[in-house]
């Protein structure tokens, strides 16, 4: 019984020792105010700062208008890495979505966030309408 507890206590502390962490430059990127069809990718930045390879499962998001793309090699330590997310931005109004990655970091789940609000072309629009009817 001692020998798995010290095997257990070992293979605790080598975890730790090994302990993987990213940190994002920005969790939350707000789009803003932007038109119907304006381009909708951002790209989420973010740093291995373990002391080991850093390697993105998976990702996920709230719903089928918002697509993400994971890194495909590891990125090693003290390197940073992107995460392209891309909006639908043929859908109006405000939106708020999340992106769930799934990685070998020590807190395995990490979530961040996309908000904005896409209105249908702006004021310009509007006026050019109501020119029209005069």
């Amino acid at each position: 019984m001692k020998a798995f507890g010290t095997l257990l206590l070992t293979f605790f502390i080598s975890i730790s020792f090994n302990a993987q962490e990213f940190k994002f430059e920005k969790e939350t990127i707000d789009y803003g105010k932007i038109h119907k069809g304006a381009k909708g990718e951002r790209i989420f930045v973010f740093t291995n700062t373990g002391d080991a390879p850093l390697i993105i499962k998976n990702i996920q998001s709230s719903c089928g208008c918002t697509v993400p793309k994971k890194p495909e090699k590891p990125v090693m330590p003290g390197e940073k890495g992107e995460i392209k997310v891309s909006y639908d931005t043929s859908r109006l109004g405000g939106f708020s979505k999340t992106v769930t990655i799934f990685s070998n970091a020590k807190n395995s789940r990490k979530v961040i966030r996309i908000k904005g609000f896409v209105n249908n072309g702006g004021s310009l629009q509007k006026e050019k309408n109501m020119l029209s009817d005069s």
